[in-house]
Parts: C-alpha cells; structure tokens; sequence
C-alpha cells in the first residue's frame, strides 16, 4: 500500500518548478520548531543545534557574495571538503542562483583535483582548509578558467560581501532564482570510469526533486520527528540526496566528517536514521559476534535461548506470517535481557537503518533482524540520481535490493541487463555524448551495467556485474582496468588482476614477468624458477615499488593495500585470458580463490 507521507509539506512547486532552490525556500518558509543541522562542537563536548533561521541566513549570504562576485547561473563552481554545516550551506547557495556545484572528495589526489576542475571548467571552488587549497595550488597552471578560490576562512568575509550586496541589489537573488528551470542543471557529479577518466554525470534540479520527493509515496519512511546522522560524502550521490531530504522533509542532520567515528558519534547523536554502506554494519556485527563468542555462563545460556527466538520471530515477518502470542512475549524478553544491548551500541532509538551502494551480505541482513534492528538495503547508481529501488519497512526480502521505487521502471534486458526509467535518469555525460549514447536508450531507458532479475512480487536481485567498476565494502567505485595497467609499466610485472568488490580496500593478484625476474636472479647468483622466486622477498620488495608508484598518484580508497604474488602467468590454456589477452576476471578469481582469501585474512 502506498500513500502520501504525513512527512511531506501541504504543497508542492508545479511542474516546471521542480528546483532545489525552491525546495530550500519552501523548507524555510514551513517555520519548523526543530533544528535543520546538528554540529559537533570544536572541543568535542557535545552537539549544537543550527536554525533554520539562521541557516538560512548564511545561505542567503553566501548567494549574495557569489553575485557580487560575478558567479552565475550555468557556472560550475566545486567544493573541496569533508562533511560539514559550510559544505551543505555553501551547496544549498550555489543551488540559489543556478550556479551547477561539482563536489569533490576530501581524500581525492591533486591530479584527481585537477582534472575534474579543468573538465567541469569551474570557475571557483571553496576547500576545507589549507591542505586542500594545496591540491589547487599544484595543479592551479592547467586551470585556465579558475577565478574564484577560497578556503572556508574566506567564508565570512564572502558573506559579509553578500550583505553589503543585498542592500544594494534588494532583487537580486530572488531574481537569481526565479530564472532556474528544473531541465537546468544542479550539479555535475563524477563517477569512475573502466578504462578511462571519470565522467561527469549532469544531474538537472528535476532530477534531484523527483528523487527527493519519491517519500510522499513511501509511508513509514522518513518523518519529520526522525533524527540522521550522516557521515556519508556529500560528494557522493547518496550523502547529497539526504542532504536534500533531510530539507524535504524537515529532520535534522547531525554532520560527521570522520567515519571512523561512527560508533562514537552513534551514542551521543541517538539517530533514528542511518544511511550507510555496508562496512559499518559488517563492522558492528563482527564485533557483536565477538562479544557473543566471548560470553560464558548465564549471559551465554541467554544468548543462545535469544537468538534462535529473535530469528523464528524474523522468519514469520518476512514471510507476513503473524507471530503468536507465546513467541511474541518470548521475544520482549528476549529484547529486554540480550538485544537491547545491541541496539544500545548504535544509539538505542535506531528506525530506520540504510544500507546502499554495495552488496550487504545475507546473514548479516538477517542477525541485524532477529536482533530487532531491520536493516533495509537498496540500489541504485548516480546515472539515476541515487536510489531506483529499496527494501521498506514493510515490504522486504532479504538478499535483494528491494522493489523499485514509486515512479520508477525496472525490466531485464535479454542479456539480462537491468534497466531503468524514470524522472530521476541523468541528463548525460558532461562533454562525452558517446559514452552518454551508450547507456540511454532513444526511449529514455538507461542501461545500469548490472546483471539482475526480478521476481514475481517486484523484488529486485542483482546477480552479476556487467561492467568491471568495482564498489568497495565503503560504497567506493574503483575502476580496476586503470590501477592495473599502471601496475604492468613496471617491467617485473607481467599481469595484474585488481579487486575488491564488496571488501574492505583494494588488493591485488600480480604475475611476474619471467624474463625480466630472471634476468634479475641471473644478474645475483640466483638459480631459481619463476614459481620460487615468486616467494623471494627481494622479489617483493621489487614488487612493492611498482604499487608504491601505482598508490602515489590515487585516492586513498583506490590505492592497492595488499598483493599477492602468484606462482604462473595467466594463461588462455587454463581459460584466464581471451585470444585478444583480455582478463577473464571470474576465472581468475576462482583459481586463485584461496590467494585473494589470503588477501583478507
């Protein structure tokens, strides 16, 4: 059954005007009692509340400064920084005046920070702090276009610019924002490609506003008296479309810039919703799971008369079985004396926990139900602005992504592609109307690059990836096919197979070059073949200064943290390679399942 959210405001822009700037304004002008942004404060001693008032306030000032400043509509115009109250502000003001923001991640290299400002031709960025001024310092000589930097020590005086500003051009901004049209473009996200650089994926304000809006139609979803704590990116597609929910509907957002502080910041924020990636709740299941080996005595005999009753309870839900009376006051108590505690761990009031942008795995959706915290996965890609589908309260299926979400068009292509059509599929890639081609069909589907199926009652699985991409436990996209042929300039290296899908960081299988590692054992007095020498420290360590060299130059979450050395090349006789020496990835990966388990011991 769906209905319109009690968390939606009464009215709705018509058609036309589906823009994030008329979004911000109509959130403002509901005159809501709670905060729009929890902060932490400098000395770490608690959380502070920011009005809408007054974020409002600076939102309007920043807009006014970047006018003064000759920012415009169509101006692309980056933010280089973690998770904070400037990053959503800054956003929410270039969003005013039409300017198309391009979010940058903190941890990118500063080639990585080059090539999107030269590719976006941004005219300004604002970075956290003078570590990320540097990156734009590095490469500012192939910047042509760059007029506008500034660290957010600048922002005051960029707001004091836009109040002097606004007493002189009174209209200015509202005129700024009435000239945005929803087919406009919001922003130029970039994702990873194959072989490639990344492609900018130009997402228009209507595409942002239909999925943003996609909660009138899901009851029981976010509500107004929810609290998120989000330590997600904001430059990622995920962390900004609940940025912009979290505005729709008129919840806080506590901002967390570290991740690794999840679990502290879980206790004392108490959120009611957490959107994440799967690491997080792989991490606090393995350490419950500890903790619950551990246990002896009376606490071990409650747990092990606990659980089997949180799963016989988890069973009958999800078949829409009801649950007796006996089981049900088994499983209160159950929840008094054992659960509870797990639930304490992620603050004690968690509803509404999100898990996206990589696989979770099975059993791990299925403990987090017995124990009483219903974890609700789904999928999408930033082709489609975030989400196409998603499991809800109550309609799941563990072990797939959900159903598709309301509006939206989900079929499987004959060679078993999903595809995808909706309000919320991208305008193209930014400067690249081929690979734009390629995955939008003349009828408005897009291709998703994933294999999946959808079964009788709607329930999407994915089965396969089509492309390579591969999405680390993190939600991190990593493209293999660059990090390996950088690895195969060193001559010690013959073939290198890169992964990390659904793990915690990237790791790689590397073979060596039999000519060249003998000539080099041949060179010291070595007698050795190719198979001892794989396991010749000095063998590794020239090795290790090939990957020293393919890390210096990347992101830290595309950066190879292990290899391994195996003992063979692959081969087209043992079907690892085709006829054009193309890897065969799966058959890689199977014979040398037990080295890449090695990887992640």
């Amino acid at each position: 059954m769906t209905e319109t959210a009690s968390a939606a405001p009464e009215t709705r822009p018509p058609s036309g005007r589906r823009t994030i700037a008329r979004l911000w304004r109509d959130a403002v002008a509901a005159e809501r009692e709670r905060p729009v942004y929890l902060i932490e404060s400098e000395d770490g001693s608690g959380w502070r509340e920011v009005s809408w008032s007054d974020a409002d306030e600076l939102v309007r000032a920043y807009a006014n400064g970047l006018l003064a400043r000759g920012v415009s509509k169509g101006d692309a115009f980056a933010i280089l920084a973690q998770n904070s109250l400037d990053w959503a502000l800054l956003d929410f003001a270039l969003a005013q005046i039409g300017a198309v923001g391009v979010p940058v991640y903190a941890n990118n290299s500063a080639r990585d920070v080059g090539y999107l400002l030269a590719h976006s031709d941004a005219v300004g960025i604002v970075c956290e702090d003078a570590a990320q001024l540097a990156k734009v310092e590095e490469v500012a000589d192939e910047l042509t276009k760059l007029e506008h930097v500034l660290t957010y020590h600048d922002l005051a005086g960029l707001a004091a610019h836009g109040v002097d500003f606004a007493r002189t051009h009174p209209e200015a901004l509202d005129e700024a924002s009435a000239a945005i049209d929803e087919e406009d473009l919001y922003t130029i996200i970039y994702t990873s490609g194959t072989t490639g650089p990344p492609k900018g994926c130009m997402l228009s304000h209507r595409n942002y506003y239909s999925m943003t809006s996609v909660v009138d139609s899901m009851e029981d979803h976010y509500q107004p008296d929810d609290t998120m704590l989000l330590y997600l990116p904001l430059a990622h597609n995920f962390g900004r479309l609940m940025l912009l929910t979290g505005a729709y509907v008129g919840f806080p957002i506590a901002f967390l810039p570290d991740p690794l502080r999840v679990a502290d910041a879980m206790l004392q924020v108490r959120p009611t919703v957490l959107p994440s990636v799967p690491r997080v709740y792989e991490k606090v299941y393995a350490a419950v799971q500890s903790r619950f080996d551990e246990a002896t005595g009376i606490k071990r005999r409650l747990i092990d008369w606990a659980l089997p009753i949180g799963r016989e309870v988890s069973r009958l839900q999800a078949e829409g079985k009801p649950v007796p009376r006996g089981l049900a006051t088994r499983q209160r108590l159950a929840d008094r004396l054992v659960f509870s505690k797990v639930k304490e761990r992620l603050g004690g009031r968690l509803r509404l926990p999100i898990s996206g942008g990589a696989p979770l795995a099975k059993e791990i959706a299925e403990f987090f139900d017995a124990v009483g915290i219903r974890i609700l996965e789904g999928y999408g890609l930033t082709e489609c602005t975030t989400a196409a589908s998603t499991n809800r309260p109550d309609r799941y299926r563990f072990g797939t992504v959900g159903p598709a979400l309301p509006g939206f068009e989900v079929k499987v292509a004959d060679d078993g592609e999903l595809l995808v059509r909706s309000e919320t599929v991208f305008q193209g890639y930014f400067k690249d109307p081929e690979a734009t081609a390629a995955v939008l069909t003349p009828d408005g589907w897009l291709r998703t690059g994933d294999v999946g199926e959808v079964d009788g009652d709607g329930f999407i699985s994915i089965t396969d990836r089509k492309k390579d991409i591969l999405v680390t436990a993190g939600g991190k996209n990593v493209a293999p096919q660059n990090i390996e042929n950088d690895l195969k300039t060193s001559k010690y290296v013959s073939q290198a197979l890169v992964v990390g899908d659904r793990r915690p960081y990237v790791a790689a299988l590397i073979t060596l070059d039999e000519t060249e590692v003998l000539r080099w054992a041949s060179e010291r007095g070595v007698d050795a073949d190719l198979a001892s020498l794989s396991r010749d420290e000095r063998v590794r360590e020239l090795v290790q200064g090939a990957v020293d060299d393919t890390n210096r130059e990347r992101s830290r979450f595309e950066q190879v943290k292990r290899f391994a050395l195996l003992p063979r090349d692959f081969t087209m006789e043992e079907g690892e390679v085709t006829p054009t020496l193309k890897l065969r990835r799966r058959a890689v990966s199977e014979h040398f399942e037990a080295e890449i388990e090695e990887l992640y011991s």
